[in-house]
């Protein structure tokens, strides 16, 4: 009986988490890599749950998004990466350091990406729920924060560094042309010139 208990339990776990990314307007692929989920049974998930909703979720089609350069369009893009960044980290869904390309961390696959999984995901869905409470009306989607988590993770286009002059978090390509800089430290370089 335990065995089956144990089956229940985890499929459970998947469906409330799929609940969970269904509510954030995630698409099926992504549902599907993060709960196992087979792609039927996210539709019908939901059809049942969220289909006669008040206000329906969006279902968002096509590939999810795969450009860093998203990231760094304008300032306030920049601010909130660094914030959704912060939670993440604090979280501990991104590694410690940037795996190198021959051994990739335990929480990461071959190519670099975060490894799905039930616990990664609730985690990922609290770090950016407490990133949308932290950030009025976010501009970063709930499909760009698995990007994110991604491209860190992976850190072969993106990463984690310090300003150059305060230290403050700052998200840089990695291998930046200058020295990275919060938008604080580089507002006041601009007016000293």
């Amino acid at each position: 009986m335990r065995i089956s208990d144990d089956r229940y339990t985890r499929e459970r776990a998947s469906l409330e988490l799929a609940l969970r990314f269904l509510h954030h307007e995630a698409r099926t692929q992504t549902i599907r890599a993060w709960t196992g989920l087979s792609d039927d049974r996210i539709r019908k998930l939901y059809r049942s749950y969220m289909g006669h909703a008040r206000r329906p979720s969006p279902r968002h089609r096509g590939k999810s998004p795969h450009q860093i350069a998203y990231f760094t369009r304008s300032l306030r893009l920049q601010q909130e990466t660094v914030a959704l960044a912060s939670m993440l980290s604090l979280l501990g869904l991104l590694p410690a350091t940037t795996p190198p390309r021959a051994g990739a961390a335990a929480a990461t696959d071959a190519a670099g990406n975060v490894l799905p999984g039930l616990t990664r995901g609730n985690l990922l869905c609290q770090a950016f729920e407490a990133f949308r409470l932290s950030v009025s009306a976010a501009q970063i989607s709930f499909e760009h924060a698995v990007f994110l988590v991604n491209a860190l993770a992976r850190g072969d286009q993106l990463r984690l560094g310090g300003c150059s002059d305060c230290g403050t978090l700052v998200v840089t390509e990695r291998l930046p042309l200058r020295a990275a800089r919060c938008h604080h430290c580089a507002a006041a370089m601009q007016s000293r010139c």
